[in-house]
């Protein structure tokens, strides 16, 4: 599908704006635009494009629909087993000892993950999505379009689904350690102790996945969410990048894409945040979010650096590489560490979260320089941007209208900010 009509498609989704602000520091001085846009809800026009996009996904009519629930539920298994295994219920509800408290291993915004054990043995992760969340409906199905058929050793595995009345399942391999926010923010013990062997890693790991993503795939695919809560751990520690929910196919003939903003305050780029404009950069920027909290043992969507400052990590980082006290940022629970090569990760997180975001390395680049394959010309280095939801929320769910964009000056850094603007 070409440019412009996925940017109308996506302009017809049309909800709340939100108020933010984009910064850049530049030395200790900081810079700020206000934008504040809301757009009027039209929620016939946004049922109406759910409708047809879960009938183009299912092969379903809306008149078939209104019909015998034994043929549609019959149709949309025909589909489904094109491109990934078939669940019952029952399977499922017998894999998790009906789905007992006792076996859940996690919770996203739109469902419950449990542990499940197969009848052949096979452990298994089992998402269950809300059967009342249209958004958890849509993720359901962009999930499966999305990374059915994708294979890679640090992604997850889709084993497959369940479509069964109004329960929408999705079956995934199992991973013993969890997520990497859960290793890094959860409760520690010797056995889940991050030593920097195991964090770099995990970091090298990531970026091949997204340089896989990105470059490699046809069409490419922007995941739109990269958040340590999204790393899945196996039991050597080794990263898969999971939830596919939020991601964009991403065809090469076109240059970015005009959507509803998505995703975890604290990791969004700002160019994406406040205007909707999605680029495979909006990913870089993420992962080099990721790398500072990898190194840090902290989150970064908390304001808890920088003492009575109240800073970001991202924020608080680039205060102490201005300073020459970096190191400082390293978690004191890691250990013995190189100190050059953890200075070199922390230094590629800043070329991967630069305000501008034709001034951030592709990902293969972001291996080449944890690799030390490429030099790091600090002199090209520029301030990161910043973007902060003045509301504090976790999570954006936001859609874009008509733009207009307007261009400023910062720190010789040239920012592109894209205002929603109402119609």
């Amino acid at each position: 599908m070409g440019k412009s009509k996925r940017g109308t498609r996506e302009g017809n989704d049309r909800r709340k704006g939100r108020k933010g602000s984009l910064s850049a520091i530049a030395g200790r001085h900081q810079i700020r635009w206000e934008t504040s846009k809301t757009a009027q809800t039209e929620k016939d026009s946004w049922l109406f494009h759910v409708k047809i996009m879960s009938c183009s996904c299912f092969g379903a009519s809306s008149t078939k629909r209104k019909g015998s629930a034994g043929q549609d539920h019959h149709d949309i298994d025909e589909i489904l087993l094109e491109t990934t295994k078939h669940f019952s219920f029952n399977e499922l509800r017998s894999a998790t000892d009906n789905f007992h408290t006792r076996n859940k291993i996690g919770r996203g915004g739109f469902g419950t993950v449990y542990k499940g054990i197969l009848k052949n043995g096979v452990e298994v992760a089992v998402k269950t999505l809300s059967a009342q969340s249209k958004q958890g409906a849509r993720e359901f199905l962009t999930e499966i379009k999305t990374i059915a058929n994708v294979r890679h050793p640090n992604l997850v595995e889709l084993i497959g689904c369940c479509v069964q009345g109004a329960n929408r399942i999705l079956v995934y391999e199992y991973l013993e350690n969890n997520s990497l926010d859960h290793a890094l923010l959860g409760s520690r013990s010797e056995n889940t102790k991050l030593d920097w062997r195991k964090r770099s890693g995990i970091c090298m790991g990531t970026a091949r996945s997204l340089a896989y993503l990105h470059e490699e795939l046809v069409p490419h695919i922007v995941h739109r969410d990269i958040k340590a809560s999204n790393i899945l751990l196996d039991k050597d520690f080794n990263p898969k990048i999971g939830d596919f929910g939020l991601a964009k196919l991403f065809p090469d003939d076109i240059t970015h894409i005009s959507t509803r903003i998505a995703g975890t305050t604290g990791y969004l780029a700002p160019e994406y945040a406040l205007g909707g404009q999605l680029t495979i950069k909006a990913d870089v920027y993420s992962f080099g979010v990721l790398i500072l909290e990898i190194v840090s043992g902290r989150s970064s969507a908390k304001e808890n650096w920088g003492g009575t400052q109240q800073k970001l990590l991202l924020e608080w980082a680039w205060q102490l590489h201005e300073e020459g006290r970096l190191l400082e940022l390293v978690d004191q629970e890691m250990g013995e560490y190189p100190e050059e090569e953890v200075i070199r990760y922390m230094k590629t997180a800043f070329f991967c979260t630069q305000a501008a975001a034709n001034r951030r390395p592709m990902m293969s680049q972001v291996v080449d320089m944890l690799s030390r394959n490429i030099r790091l010309n600090e002199k090209q280095l520029t301030a990161p941007g910043l973007f902060q939801d003045s509301r504090r929320e976790p999570s954006l769910k936001k859609s874009t209208d008509d733009t207009t964009s307007t261009s400023h000056q910062m720190s010789s850094v040239p920012v592109t900010i894209t205002q929603v603007t109402p119609r």
